[in-house]
Formats: C-alpha cells, sequence, structure tokens
C-alpha cells in the first residue's frame, strides 16, 4: 500500500496505525460512533487537531512528545 501510495494511487484506507496514516495521506478522518468529527489536510490535523475527540486519540495513541510527530507533517503545516 505505501508503494501503491507514492505512486499516486487513490485509496480509502480505514485504520487506527498513526504511523501508517502519517506517511501516506494526504487527508484524514477522525469518526466516533459512524459520525465524522474531524477532517483535512492530514498535517493540520494530526499536528493541531481541533476537536476533543481527535485530540485524546492522538494524546492516546501519539503520547504527549512532539518528537513522536512525524517531519513529513511538521514540515507540511
Amino acid at each position: 500500500m505505501r508503494n501503491l501510495a507514492r505512486e499516486g494511487m487513490t485509496m480509502i484506507v480505514v485504520t487506527h496505525e498513526m504511523q501508517f496514516a502519517r506517511e501516506v495521506a494526504d487527508r484524514v478522518c477522525f469518526l466516533h460512533s459512524g459520525q465524522i468529527v474531524e477532517q483535512g489536510a492530514a498535517a493540520q490535523v494530526l499536528l493541531r487537531p481541533q476537536e476533543a475527540r481527535t485530540q485524546d486519540f492522538l494524546r492516546r495513541v501519539l503520547g504527549n512528545d512532539e518528537t513522536s510527530l512525524c517531519v513529513q507533517c511538521r514540515e507540511a503545516v
């Protein structure tokens, strides 16, 4: 899937694997109970989530350490 993403393939992927999402996604959506609670450019949402649910999820998955965020995301914002 990473190779297909690098080649420009359009995909819709449902995942809890944030490392994978950070590597390949241009846009992300966060859902809760089947409803989109936040969506936007991957770098923007992953680095500066606006919604409490997104913030809580990312804090739990990535931790509070800013260094856990990918360089590509930091450069894109």
